[in-house]
């Protein structure tokens, strides 16, 4: 269980299982496991970990032991997801426990359930003649007037504009027979001697002239003795859905309906950290204490996740994510590490998707300098929001050790792969693609990406050793990262400053012949080989720098014997070209890659190989 991680053991794991049978488990898992979402309200107080419990428990004796001239109105504010119908449900529960002389008669109403096609003002009658139909205690001649007043109220035609007119005009006497059968429910209400409490949730997701519909019955059933309205909602959505209130302030709107008002508290640290964790041990129910290091969840947990957690709607969505993607790959990670990853995701996705892309830059061997490497982190920390950068940092460190030997300048023993291996962790080159089944793979490298591989373009050898990892990434339609970035830049070329442009060309001629010897799997008859990309790419850039630099930098290579098919192919084609034109080729020299000259010099030369 993880709901304590209390636990330092040994980091031993069963041996990896088909995704078949990942994928078989997370179906069984779901007819497993309960209230697997945060945003699930809870109904029994005993549960309680944000502590509402104890508002709900006063606020419920004050309900029954206040006394008010006319109908009362309550609301409890708070944002999505803060606990709002939690602490509904709580004072319900309280209410229910009361002694039969003190317990109300409860009518809950959601008016989101018939927002958009319904009369709410209409159903609002009908839950409550229905309510107050199968209490013994009400009395038969409150039962017929309300019966007659919904009647009246269901007659009132559509659109909801002018319903919200019609009732106004009833309920202020307008109309004498329903100001007659009005006073006599008044009447009748002041008789009952049990109070009726009518619960109200999800103002906030309707509608403005629904949310103002409903409020026209709270306002205009002011004098209905006995009768306490409690609502839960966001206040800032409701104020922003009536701001075309034009009479008064939607500040002042509210509070013409509403006589009471508070504030849901902020859970603090604790309480949002216990019902996270709570919420986890519903989706990790199955994972071994003795396979969680203690030591390890708290440096992760306090130096890197719980900044983000922050409230309710934090945890929500990482749980919402962790409820998806962990059941198809459980048996196969590292429950840790899967946590912070898809922590990762779900508040900076930037950095997951930088993680995911560029997995030798965090595993593996060292290959860039210490600097350049330090370079390349901070490129990607500078995109976040300050507050988030060190906490990121901190994750990325205790997730990839290899960043830790960068960024902390501590022991990096690369022997510790093994191990690495046997916990699943995910920084093991065999496991790291485990962690990302299910995400999206992209097909263009980003901006920044394009940037930072550009930032090496000055060393040759440098830049050709980054190719050469882009190339042993292969997506998912049988290309690889490198091809994306060629075909990308092959189509944006001024992209590189010219004083680069020769090495890069000498970079990607390079490597040509790995890419020429990798053969692209997608299955088009018409889509082009890597041969005719890394041709066209390499015209475009020496197009950049003049004829006589070009001629110097292909002399240079055909020496060197590199790229000769490429080489071979760049030839071919400027023949053909220069063919074409006969006698009047002088149109077109300033167009082609080499003179006339330099290319028979260049064709003489590749012979020679």
């Amino acid at each position: 269980m993880i709901a304590h991680l209390t636990e330092c053991a040994t980091m031993g794991y069963a041996p990896p299982q088909a995704i078949a049978t990942s994928v078989k488990n997370f179906f069984m898992a779901q007819t497993e496991i309960n209230d697997i979402s945060a945003d699930s309200s809870l109904v029994d107080p005993e549960k309680d970990i944000l502590g509402h419990a104890n508002f709900a428990k006063y606020l419920a004796d004050s309900i029954c032991k206040m006394t008010f001239p006319e109908g009362f109105v309550i609301a409890v504010y708070g944002s999505w997801n803060s606990g709002k119908s939690t602490l509904l449900n709580f004072v319900v529960h309280y209410l229910q426990q009361k002694p039969e002389e003190e317990k109300p008669i409860i009518v809950p109403f959601n008016p989101w359930l018939f927002s958009g096609h319904e009369n709410i003002t209409r159903r609002f009658f009908e839950q409550l003649q229905n309510v107050l139909s199968k209490e013994s205690s009400v009395s038969k001649g409150l039962k017929e007037r309300l019966a007659d007043f919904a009647a009246i109220i269901s007659d009132i035609p559509l659109p909801y504009a002018q319903t919200g007119k019609a009732l106004a005009a009833l309920l202020d006497e307008k109309n004498k027979d329903a100001a007659e059968l009005k006073e006599e429910v008044e009447d009748t209400l002041v008789q009952q001697q049990r109070r009726i409490v009518v619960t109200i949730d999800d103002i906030d997701r309707l509608a403005a002239e629904d949310i103002k519909q409903l409020f026209r019955i709270f306002k205009a059933m002011r004098n209905f003795t006995n009768v306490v309205y409690l609502l839960v909602f966001d206040k800032e959505v409701v104020m922003r859905t009536v701001a075309d209130t034009k009479e008064i302030s939607e500040e002042a709107y509210l509070e013409k309906i509403i006589q009471v008002s508070f504030e849901l508290p902020i859970p603090d640290k604790t309480s949002l950290r216990r019902l996270l964790f709570e919420k986890l041990d519903n989706i990790f129910y199955q994972t071994p204490k003795h396979q969680i290091s203690q030591t390890r969840w708290g440096d992760i947990y306090f130096q890197g996740i719980e900044h983000f957690i922050t409230n309710i709607r934090d945890i929500t969505r990482l749980i919402n994510a962790l409820t998806v993607t962990y059941p198809v790959v459980k048996d196969e990670v590292n429950a840790v590490d899967f946590i912070a990853i898809e922590s990762l995701r779900v508040f900076c996705p930037k950095i997951y998707s930088i993680i995911h892309q560029n997995p030798h830059i965090f595993l593996g061997d060292v290959n860039l300098s210490i600097d350049e490497l330090k370079n390349l982190l901070s490129t990607w920390i500078a995109q976040l929001r300050d507050e988030d950068k060190q906490p990121v940092k901190n994750l990325l460190m205790h997730l990839f050790p290899k960043l830790k030997f960068i960024l902390g300048n501590t022991y990096l023993d690369e022997k510790q792969e093994l191990e690495w291996r046997e916990q699943l962790r995910v920084c093991s080159l065999e496991i790291f693609p485990i962690y990302f089944r299910l995400s999206l793979s992209v097909g263009e490298l980003s901006n920044i990406q394009i940037k930072i591989i550009l930032g090496l373009a000055e060393n040759t050898e440098k830049f050709r050793n980054y190719l050469i990892e882009l190339a042993k990434q292969k997506l998912p339609n049988g290309t690889t990262q490198a091809r994306v970035f060629i075909e990308q830049l092959e189509n944006s070329p001024e992209e590189i400053p010219v004083n680069y442009i020769p090495s890069v060309v000498e970079a990607l001629l390079d490597i040509s012949e790995e890419l020429l010897s990798q053969h692209d799997e997608s299955h088009s008859i018409l889509a082009f080989g890597n041969e005719v990309i890394i041709s066209r790419c390499i015209s475009q850039l020496l197009h950049q720098i003049n004829e006589i630099s070009r001629f110097e930098l292909l002399k240079k290579v055909i020496t060197q014997g590199k790229a000769l098919p490429i080489i071979n192919h760049e030839i071919a084609t400027l023949k053909e070209q220069q063919s074409q034109y006969g006698s009047d080729k002088s149109n077109y020299e300033a167009k082609w890659l080499v003179n006339a000259q330099h290319l028979k010099e260049l064709e003489e030369m590749t012979t020679k190989m």
